[in-house]
């Protein structure tokens, strides 16, 4: 089962508000997850998204694999590097 980082929705209807998330891929968008990374304001002009780089790295070493959203984030916010390849 391999384990997704990705985005958990909170907050209320129209206010979004997102924790960084590592869960089992397989595991509801809101329901069980294994660690908190950080959170993501989408809101906040301009978006505010704070992640702990340690527990990051910790998840990716073991194999963690962003979602396509989590992964356009964190390259914006510079936790991780653009690759040249097309993934």
């Amino acid at each position: 089962m391999p384990i997704r980082i990705r985005l958990s929705r909170g907050g209320r209807k129209k206010k979004p508000f997102y924790r960084v998330v590592a869960a089992n891929s397989e595991a509801p968008r809101d329901g069980k997850f294994l660690d908190i990374l950080g959170t993501y304001d989408p809101l906040k002009e301009p978006f505010e998204f704070k992640v702990d780089s340690e527990k990051l790295n910790k998840w990716l070493e073991i194999g963690a694999e962003p979602t396509q959203t989590v992964k356009n984030l964190l390259i914006r916010c510079g936790y991780l590097k653009k690759s040249s390849q097309n993934n």
